[in-house]
């Protein structure tokens, strides 16, 4: 059995593991609901302010915040206290979601450009929460099992999965109403809120202290990592590292080098989906059949594959290990850009939720693939370092899909 500053490998996969896995998988949860949740109700936003775009604005208001905040932590990754840090982020994910609802309920919601200031204004807050919280997890959880990354991503997905569904459900039950579009989307901010809460409690009491999480954080702290200290306090264990022992670590540089192709991929998955959801899938997809519900059924035909997509890579014939298969699997995404320019054009609906199904089921299944690849046979360190880089790549591909989304504008007369 292995031991590290005193703290024994559990044998049983009892011993915390699954735990372990089902806080990562709410902690994933908790990353993204906030910001899906704005995107779910976009269609509320879109008849509150008609003549400012926000499916669009929003998240271009999002994004600037997110990749500032996620590249200054991520520069400053072997020095920063990731406890400290993640829990700020969930912290004001918390916050942000609770200001929605006061802005909303002090407005009676009314449109006009003061509350639309508001919102916008606390969707900044999400991306410096984002920008906290993502690479502040994915760097903790790259120097632990792949399962645990898996489970976090899987989360991620699931916030939108979940927010599509009951997205349509409220819309089903309150349309008859007044206001039903209202009550739907505060029904939908205080969930939110409360999942919000949650992660807060579980990250700052609970996983600290679950065997398996102790055993790799001591690992890492035994390797020479900084990050972890306030994590192993909390868990109730003080190490003492001879720092002569510690091997030297490869500069961030350097492991951004020896892994330029997983950061180029993560930036082209997500540059390319953002290009296209969820601004076009809301503007550009023309008048169907299903009225008002059209964008809603393709954002949740686009989670919920991309949901199931994340749990793909657990089938062994199914994950791509090779670093030359997945450049080139994610080269071949880029086909979806005339694929949806077409079907938007010349295509029934049935097709377009075809296409939107594998846009999402591509950008799951690939993103597992290769940020559970990308941090093997490193030290500790070295993972919480890489995991923090390719972190940052996957913001920068979704500030820059977030700005190209704005050419699908040009020439329609509505720019």
């Amino acid at each position: 059995m292995t031991e590290v500053n005193g703290i024994k490998a559990p044998e049983k996969l009892g011993q915390g593991h699954f735990k372990a896995m089902a806080i990562c998988w709410l902690l994933g949860l908790g990353s993204l609901v906030a910001w899906n949740s704005v995107l779910t109700i976009g269609d509320y936003y879109g008849i509150l302010f008609p003549n400012y775009h926000p499916s669009r604005v929003l998240t271009l208001v999002y994004q600037p915040f997110a990749f500032i905040s996620m590249g200054i932590l991520a520069y400053k990754e072997a020095t920063v206290n990731t406890r400290k840090r993640i829990l700020i982020g969930y912290t004001l994910f918390f916050l942000g979601t609770l200001m929605m609802i006061v802005v909303d309920v002090a407005t009676s919601g009314r449109g006009g450009i003061g509350p639309y200031i508001g919102i916008c204004a606390m969707v900044g807050v999400f991306g410096v929460a984002d920008g906290h919280v993502q690479g502040g997890v994915i760097g903790d959880l790259s120097l632990m099992r792949p399962e645990f990354i898996q489970s976090f991503f899987a989360g991620l997905a699931a916030s939108g999965a979940l927010t599509s569904a009951l997205r349509l459900m409220t819309r089903a039950a309150f349309e008859k109403y007044h206001d039903g579009l209202r009550k739907g989307t505060m029904m939908f901010l205080a969930l939110s809120t409360f999942i919000e809460f949650l992660c807060i409690f579980l990250y700052a009491i609970y996983f600290s202290k679950l065997p398996i999480v102790k055993y790799y954080r001591s690992k890492a702290a035994s390797e020479g990592s900084k990050t972890v200290m306030a994590d192993l306090a909390a868990g109730g264990i003080q190490t003492q590292t001879d720092i002569e022992a510690i091997p030297q670590r490869l500069t961030t540089k350097q492991l951004f080098i020896q892994n330029y192709d997983y950061a180029l991929g993560l930036f082209l998955i997500y540059a390319l989906t953002l290009s296209i959801f969820p601004g076009f899938l809301f503007e550009n997809t023309g008048k169907h059949q299903l009225g008002t519900w059209y964008p809603l059924v393709l954002i949740a035909m686009y989670n919920v594959l991309d949901f199931i997509s994340r749990y793909t890579p657990l089938i062994p014939c199914l994950k791509i290990e090779n670093r030359k298969g997945l450049m080139v699997a994610i080269g071949l995404r880029f086909l979806f850009v005339p694929a949806f320019y077409f079907t938007a054009k010349y295509a029934d609906q049935g097709w377009m939720i075809l296409l939107t199904s594998i846009l999402g089921f591509t950008n799951g299944h690939l993103t597992v693939c290769l940020m559970t690849v990308a941090p093997k046979g490193y030290t500790g360190p070295e993972q919480n370092a890489l995991g923090n880089v390719l972190a940052f790549c996957l913001m920068c591909g979704i500030f820059a899909g977030v700005l190209l989304d704005w050419l699908w504008l040009i020439g329609n007369g509505k720019f």
